[in-house]
C-alpha cells in the first residue's frame, strides 16, 4: 500500500509509539487521524501537522468513540486505508498480594483498554475499509496491532498485561483469514523494551539498566523504530497475518 493520499487512524497517537507512528505516516504523505483520551496533546500535534492531520477524542473501548473516530477519517478525507492501534495500559499487580486477591476491576480494566478496545477498533475500521475501493493489488486495507514481547515472556506482576497482549497475538490470525477477502490486512507488532511515556519515568539508572539487558542492539527502543516497522508492514503486501517481535532478541526475566 502506498502511504502518500491514504488515511490512517492511529489510537494512542498523542504519544509514545502512537505519536512516533503519526509521524512518520504524515512525513510519507498519509492523512492521519489522532485517536487518543488527551484531548490537549491531541489537539497540539493536529494543528502542528496542519491539514492532513486531524484529532478525535477516543476512549478506545467505547462503540459511539469508535464510530465517530471512523466516521471523520471518511467526511475530513474521504477514505480510510488503515488503522494502526497503539492505544493501551499497563499496571503492575499481584494475583495474590500482600492485601489479598488483586482487585478483578483492575485486570478487567487493562483488559477493556488493550484488548476489547484493540477489537472494537478493528470491527469498526475494518467495516468501512471493506467498502472502499481496492487499489491495483487487490488491497483495500490494512490494520497493525500493538501487542508486547510481555504476552511470551510475561513477568510476575504483569498477568492483566500479559493476558491482554496474548489476545490480540491470538486473535491476529483468525481475524486475517476472515478479513482477506475483502483485500484487509492485518498484523501485530510485539515490542520489547521501548523509550516510551510509561518507561521515561523510571529512573534514569533504571533506563539503562533495562537497555543494557538487551542482547542487541543493548538499549531501549526508539519509537521512530516502531513507526519504520509499522509502515514497513503498510508498504509490503505480503506481509499478514504475523506478529512480529521487535525486541532486539530481549527475553524478559521472571521479576
Amino acid at each position: 500500500m502506498k502511504l502518500e493520499d491514504s488515511t490512517f487512524i492511529v489510537t494512542g497517537g498523542a504519544s509514545g509509539l502512537g505519536e512516533a507512528t503519526v509521524r512518520a505516516f504524515h512525513d510519507a504523505g498519509a492523512n492521519v487521524v489522532i485517536a487518543d483520551l488527551n484531548t490537549a496533546a491531541g489537539e497540539k500535534l493536529a494543528d502542528e501537522l496542519g491539514a492532513r492531520a486531524a484529532f478525535h477524542r477516543t476512549d478506545v473501548a467505547a462503540e459511539a468513540d469508535a464510530r465517530g473516530c471512523v466516521e471523520l477519517a471518511l467526511t475530513r478525507f474521504g477514505a480510510l486505508n488503515g488503522l494502526v492501534n497503539c492505544a493501551g495500559i499497563g499496571t503492575a499487580a499481584k494475583v495474590l498480594g500482600k492485601d489479598g486477591p488483586q482487585p478483578l476491576d483492575g485486570f478487567s480494566r487493562i483488559v477493556s483498554v488493550n484488548l476489547i478496545g484493540t477489537f472494537n477498533m478493528i470491527r469498526i475500521a475494518s467495516d468501512a475499509m471493506s467498502k472502499g475501493e481496492a487499489n491495483a493489488g487487490g488491497e483495500r486495507g490494512v490494520i497493525i496491532n500493538t501487542a508486547s514481547v510481555a504476552a511470551y515472556d510475561g513477568q510476575i506482576g504483569q498477568a492483566g498485561y500479559a493476558a491482554s497482549k496474548g489476545g490480540i497475538v491470538s486473535m491476529t490470525l483468525p481475524i486475517a483469514r476472515e478479513l482477506a477477502r475483502f483485500g484487509i490486512r492485518v498484523v501485530t507488532i510485539a515490542p520489547g523494551l521501548f523509550l516510551t511515556p510509561m518507561m521515561q519515568t523510571l529512573p534514569p539508572d533504571v533506563q539503562k539498566s533495562l537497555g543494557e539487558a538487551v542482547p542487541f542492539p543493548p538499549r531501549l527502543g526508539e519509537p521512530a523504530e516502531f513507526a519504520q516497522l509499522a509502515r514497513q508492514i503498510a508498504e509490503n503486501a505480503m506481509l499478514n497475518g504475523e506478529t512480529i517481535r521487535l525486541d532486539g532478541a530481549v527475553r524478559l526475566a521472571p521479576r
